[in-house]
């Protein structure tokens, strides 16, 4: 595979790699034939983010390879995943590398498992940054976007805005919506000590989005910080955001796209039972280094399985799995062992 990006779009693919960085340690680089999609899911499989850049987003793409000069081309053995800190340093400073960079080219090394991506600066200058990958199964999302009964799209300077009064330490946030009014609001449990804990909250009127549909009167809970990493990826492409979601327990999705590009964060969101359940629990009761959201995301998804949990996001399923699977199930993140098409991933179902 190699690409070439062109010095204005420098900026663009950057921020879709510190976007990546919000998600994961690690995220899967997966060129097609119609373009480059980066993807990512957390450790405790409750958020999934993947941006797809088609080929007309490129100088010059091309994602065959050529093992030696006398054979045809064939499809390379990618997509392949890389850790994010690796890849951070060359993308540093975005701003910075569309005044000082003319173009970055990125091809792979099928012999060496290396991932190359080379800066062609001003004066010059050229760097080269030789990233060593590891060859993996596609990465994909399971969820039909297009079946939520609320859709919300709204400028991303707005919501950018919104969101800059939640500070930092804010781990979750609530949507919650009716036909007259739309909420961003705190999320706090039960055992809060409210005399030492700011809340905010934020309300909207309907006329104040680009398109605004309430099917169903709903409240959902999700973590704010991936949603943070769509945001500063969304704004420097100044696209609206897109925001399909059911009730609380389902998850919910925020979107961008036009002609060369697609980005789409799936987080997945608190139930009221799990809600209560998680303010309830004693603490001696809680695993350590694990947040209640990340532990009530994946008891979500593991009520919907009949088989281990590990087969419903990474890896070939093996065959007495399959067996065991006698019904169409939702998950949020899983593998599969061909690419189909970026657009219909949102509505791919697994058997």
């Amino acid at each position: 595979m190699k690409c070439v990006i062109a010095g204005a779009h420098l900026r663009v693919f950057g921020r879709a790699i510190h976007a990546m960085a919000r998600i994961s340690d690690e995220f899967w680089f997966d060129p097609i034939e119609k373009g480059l999609a980066l993807r990512s899911v957390n450790s405790s499989r409750s958020a999934y983010a993947c941006i797809f850049f088609s080929s007309m987003f490129f100088q010059h793409y091309c994602w065959t390879a050529v093992s030696q000069p006398c054979q045809k081309e064939k499809q390379l053995s990618l997509p392949c995943k890389l850790i994010i800190k690796s890849v951070l340093p060359v993308f540093r400073c975005a701003n910075v590398l569309e005044r000082n960079v003319e173009k970055c080219s990125i091809y792979t090394n099928i012999t060496d498992h290396h991932l190359t991506f080379q800066l062609l600066c001003r004066h010059g200058v050229v760097k080269t940054y030789n990233l060593t990958f590891q060859e993996c199964d596609p990465l994909q999302a399971v969820f039909a976007k297009h079946m939520c009964p609320n859709i919300l799209k709204v400028h991303s300077r707005l919501l950018a805005d919104i969101m800059i009064h939640f500070p930092t330490s804010q781990e979750e946030i609530t949507l919650s919506v009716t036909p007259v009014k739309v909420c961003f609001k705190s999320y706090t449990e039960e055992d809060t000590d409210f005399s030492k804990t700011m809340l905010t909250e934020i309300q909207l009127n309907p006329d104040e989005f680009d398109y605004f549909q309430v099917g169903v009167d709903s409240e959902v809970t999700f973590c704010l910080k991936e949603l943070r990493g769509l945001l500063a990826f969304s704004e420097v492409t100044s696209l609206p955001v897109s925001i399909h979601f059911d009730v609380s327990g389902r998850p919910i999705a925020f979107s961008v796209e036009d002609m060369v590009l697609e980005a789409s964060f799936i987080l997945a969101t608190l139930s009221e039972v799990e809600k209560t359940t998680a303010s309830q629990q004693p603490p001696s009761f809680s695993q350590p280094q694990e947040s209640p959201r990340l532990c009530i995301a994946v008891s979500y998804f593991c009520n919907h399985c009949l088989f281990q949990f590990h087969s419903l996001f990474f890896g070939a399923v093996s065959c007495e799995e399959k067996d065991a699977m006698s019904h169409t199930f939702h998950s949020l993140a899983t593998a599969s062992d061909t690419e189909e098409d970026f657009g219909n991933l949102q509505s791919s179902q697994v058997f």
